[in-house]
């Protein structure tokens, strides 16, 4: 009974601790990177759960990842939240808590230690590296995938226990579900070998599991498995997690996010990997100058590399050393080396060299090294107990106000581009999205001077040209505005949203029949443009081409059904066409 009272205030106090610390962003809005694509500009989202919205989450690869389960989760806000910030906020918070929650529960199922299980779960909950997951909409896809990547482990520990074949087969589905959230989850069936070999002991032991602590069970029937028997029983989950692997990299290289060899050589890769390594464990110990996006590092120190690499290699040694006595600091190295593979840069996607967001699942085998290592050192005396009690207290404190602060960069786009200017440097994408913050503010001027830092860093960042283009649009010089989006053509031909800008100006300048050439370039590049669509629509409505100009308006409104304004544009041209 006083057990199960424990188990409960700790549950209690997890989900007030996350919700102090976290609940501030609940009041916070969406920031301009990826929550417009993912949100404010996704119709899909905004029009909430129907038929069509459903059929488009399991069918678009949006972004270069199919990622059906994410796009329903974010569906299902929009029906319920519409653009109400607080509620997205809300829904990425809550995932956290039921992590958090998740965690501890299997940590203490597996074992069988409810105290050290909770320190983890804790760490987890209120760790700054972990303020990007949550506080971001965009990465819903950290909170849910992981959800469903505990619900797959505790599905496989009741198949260790039990030995069904539904639990197991609920762990398959469960990872299928996972995957279609985020695909980095494709490293769980390694995962699973570690738990067999710690805390299930199932590598050839014959030794009892850890007992279900809240009285569901008191079976003790596990068999010693040989490796390979325990590799055949994980051949689906391999099997799934290899097609993962294949339909991903199709996928984001047919949407142009995986950087070519020749754009980003194989050496810089695996230094920019050794590094990130270290960063992140220096970053999990220390978190401080915490950025949304790092750029990718054009040098690399040699002592830097050195470090890197005698680090990465003692603590592997050690692991391996202390495998039999400490089995817990051989899982949680290797949790952590494993877990981040797929997002360490070997396969290059994006523009960053790391991100605080990656480490949401890996170095929770950080933290079960520290605290299982901590218990250790505690059971040799008080004196070592007091040690430790101190050093959790330091931690817990720390990390907690570090993460608060952290959270209140996201209160908005300026704050947050703001900050990471300051911490990182030649941060281009910050620089431009900062610009957007403060042009959509009106604050013109500095908007362009933050688009024409981006340009300093890389000339031929078209983005930044054609924000340029927008920026001196708003401002009346047509002229100059002009000339930015011309040179975002130059160095992109297919870059359909520079077309479109010029197509716009073209026409408020009275160029009608070249506005209309780059309207008609756009549908080319992008047939589900509906802006380009309606503009063909009224350009040729105003040179008396009804035929075209009600063909247009009908395809834009094949993409936007509800607009009405749309279906006054199409009666429009359908009436005049009648007389």
């Amino acid at each position: 009974m006083r057990q199960r009272i424990s188990f409960f205030l700790i549950s209690l106090f997890l989900i007030l601790a996350t919700y102090s610390v976290y609940n501030k962003v609940l009041s916070y809005g969406f920031i301009n990177l990826d929550d417009d694509d993912f949100i404010t500009e996704n119709r899909h989202v905004q029009n909430g759960l129907t038929k069509e919205n459903i059929i488009w989450a399991f069918t678009t690869g949006k972004g270069g990842n199919w990622n059906p389960v994410t796009w329903l989760s974010h569906i299902v806000d929009g029906h319920l939240y519409g653009l109400n910030p607080g509620g997205h906020h809300l829904s990425n918070l809550l995932l956290h808590i039921l992590n958090t929650l998740l965690l501890f529960y299997l940590l203490v199922l597996m074992t069988k230690t409810t105290w050290t299980s909770a320190l983890v779960a804790l760490f987890f909950a209120l760790h700054p590296l972990h303020v990007e997951s949550v506080a971001w909409v965009a990465e819903r896809k950290d909170v849910l995938s992981t959800f469903f990547w505990l619900l797959t482990i505790g599905a496989y520990f009741f198949y260790t226990k039990r030995r069904y074949a539904m639990a197991y087969l609920s762990s398959l589905f469960f990872f299928c579900l996972g995957l279609m959230a985020k695909p980095m989850l494709v490293t769980l069936p390694v995962l699973l070998l570690l738990f067999d070999y710690w805390p299930l002991y199932r590598w050839g032991y014959q030794e009892n599991s850890a007992l279900d602590t809240l009285g569901l069970s008191s079976k003790k029937n596990f068999q010693k498995c040989s490796l390979l028997t325990l590799l055949l029983e994980k051949a689906p989950f391999f099997g799934v997690s290899f097609f993962w692997c294949f339909l991903t990299f199709s996928m984001q290289k047919n949407a142009g996010a995986v950087s070519s060899l020749n754009s980003l050589p194989l050496t810089s890769r695996l230094l920019n990997a050794l590094l990130s390594y270290n960063m992140y464990l220096w970053k999990t110990l220390w978190p401080r100058s915490l950025a949304i996006l790092y750029p990718f590092r054009g040098h690399f120190p040699l002592w830097q590399i050195a470090f890197s690499f005698f680090l990465l290699a003692w603590v592997s040694f050690i692991a391996f050393f202390t495998m039999k006595k400490h089995p817990y600091f051989l899982v949680g190295w290797l949790w952590y080396l494993i877990s981040l593979i797929p997002v360490i840069g070997l396969i290059q996607v994006g523009l960053q060299s790391m991100a605080d967001r990656y480490t949401y699942v890996p170095i929770i085998g950080i933290f079960i090294m520290i605290a299982w290592g901590l218990k250790d050192i505690a059971l040799k005396g008080r004196s070592y107990q007091l040690l430790c009690s101190l050093l959790v207290g330091g931690l817990f404190i720390f990390w907690a106000n570090s993460t608060r602060h952290q959270i209140g960069y996201w209160k908005s786009s300026i704050t947050l581009f703001e900050h990471a200017l300051k911490v990182t440097e030649n941060n281009f994408l910050a620089h431009n999205n900062l610009g957007v913050a403060l042009a959509s503010e009106g604050r013109l001027d500095a908007a362009i001077w933050q688009y024409k830092k981006v340009l300093e860093i890389d000339p031929e960042k078209l983005r930044a040209h054609n924000n340029l283009g927008v920026a001196y649009t708003k401002k009346g010089d047509l002229d100059i505005a002009k000339v930015y989006y011309l040179e975002a053509v130059r160095l992109k031909p297919d870059y359909a949203k520079a077309h479109f800008n010029l197509g716009v100006i073209l026409a408020e300048q009275g160029n009608y029949e070249e506005a209309i050439t780059y309207h008609q370039e756009v549908v080319n590049l992008d047939p589900k443009n509906e802006g380009a669509h309606y503009h063909l629509g009224r350009l040729h409505f105003s040179f008396g081409h009804r035929e075209k100009a009600i063909f247009h308006y009908k395809e834009a409104l094949k993409i936007n059904p509800q607009s009405t304004f749309l279906q006054n544009c199409l009666s429009e041209a359908i009436v005049k066409k009648d007389t």
